[in-house]
């Protein structure tokens, strides 16, 4: 079948550009965030394309006093990947690389959000993991930080972003898993676990990237620390695998309580203390959300608004839903910097370094 891409020098395949290899998990999505200079007014979004499962799906969620405002939306895909609309959110790719928009308009949340890059795109390490014998992930993903203008609007209430609002957004595509649970065993004594933590900072002139993919031993399978300057290309990075976080969690969750990231850069260690401001919860945008997972059918359209007290969220619900966060953090550096970033952290399983020898210990 014909699309729109197939007018575009886009294909990696002698087919079409609507098959995407063999493997039903393949995926391509989108992600924003963004907040204001305290870390008030958070937003964030989420668009995916699950070409073998005929789904695309997208979510909107803004924090407002306490309550995360949720907008869930999903269609059938009918092969077209183009289209970057699913019911009432749209993304425009108006310059790649560097600026973006994203529309939003239905159940009372509305929001026009124009984002514009502080530098080139970071490209992460390939994410390739193995849960025993089985392909769990496999996937490319880019980072950029930036900066928005633009408005949101929730049942009436317009906002005007401040000026200084900032943020980060990615676009990931590969192999993650999707859609219904395979609920095969993986094989004998096999026990997944699963560690993350990512941390994209905003300062005054440079951004700073960190995540961590970790072994229930606490070994990196991926990691990498990035330091980018304003305007800079990729020769003008610096990149190191040699980063540290120390992070406890706080009581009674698998949530961070602060942390301190420790780079090994060229003019010596530079160090970034993590002070917490706002926690949103990932499930707002699908991630570990049990109806709105990513890839999930719901047939031809579908539009839900969902609204969390944040305060009365149990963080250690035994559908893990609420394990997935990310914390607004101000970021203090040891150069003197003062910035703001997000902290995004999820445990599933269990994790020697910090106690976790079951699916539901907490900290």
């Amino acid at each position: 079948m014909l699309t729109k891409g197939d007018d575009f020098p886009l294909h990696q395949t002698p087919e079409p550009v609507a098959y995407s290899g063999t493997d039903r998990n393949f995926y391509d999505r989108y992600f924003f965030n963004g907040y204001g200079p305290d870390g008030g007014d958070f937003f964030a979004v989420a668009f995916g394309v699950y070409p073998h499962l005929n789904v695309a799906d997208a979510h909107f969620t803004a924090i407002r006093d306490g309550v995360e405002y949720c907008l869930h939306a999903s269609r059938e895909l009918q092969m077209e990947r183009l289209d970057l609309c699913v019911g009432p959110i749209a993304i425009e790719v108006v310059e790649p690389l560097r600026r973006l928009t994203v529309r939003v308009a239905g159940e009372g949340i509305a929001a026009e959000l124009h984002f514009t890059g502080r530098s080139f795109p970071i490209e992460e390490p390939r994410f390739t993991y193995r849960v025993g014998p089985r392909a769990y992930m496999d996937y490319t993903r880019l980072t950029q930080n930036g900066t928005y203008s633009g408005w949101i609007e929730i049942d009436g209430k317009r906002i005007t972003l401040d000026p200084a609002t900032t943020g980060t957004r990615d676009r990931s595509w590969g192999v993650r898993p999707v859609g219904t649970a395979d609920t095969q065993p993986h094989g004998h004594g096999v026990v997944q676990s699963f560690f993350w933590q990512w941390t994209p900072i905003n300062l005054p002139n440079r951004s700073v990237f960190f995540h961590l993919n970790a072994n229930r031993d606490g070994s990196p399978w991926n990691t990498r620390a990035v330091i980018a300057p304003d305007g800079g290309a990729p020769a003008d990075f610096f990149e190191t695998p040699s980063a540290r976080m120390e992070a406890p969690l706080q009581p009674g969750t698998r949530w961070p309580a602060r942390g301190r990231l420790t780079i090994a850069a060229p003019d010596g260690p530079l160090t970034l203390d993590f002070e917490p401001l706002v926690r949103f919860q990932m499930r707002g945008l699908g991630y570990v959300s049990p109806k709105w997972g990513h890839g999930l059918y719901h047939g031809p359209l579908a539009v839900e608004r969902e609204d969390l007290d944040l305060a009365a969220l149990d963080p250690m619900a035994p559908t893990m839903e609420n394990f997935h966060v990310q914390i607004v953090s101000r970021v203090t550096t040891s150069a003197g910097e003062i910035g703001i970033g997000g902290f995004e952290q999820l445990i599933i399983g269990p994790y020697e370094p910090l106690g976790l020898k079951e699916y539901f210990d907490a900290g």
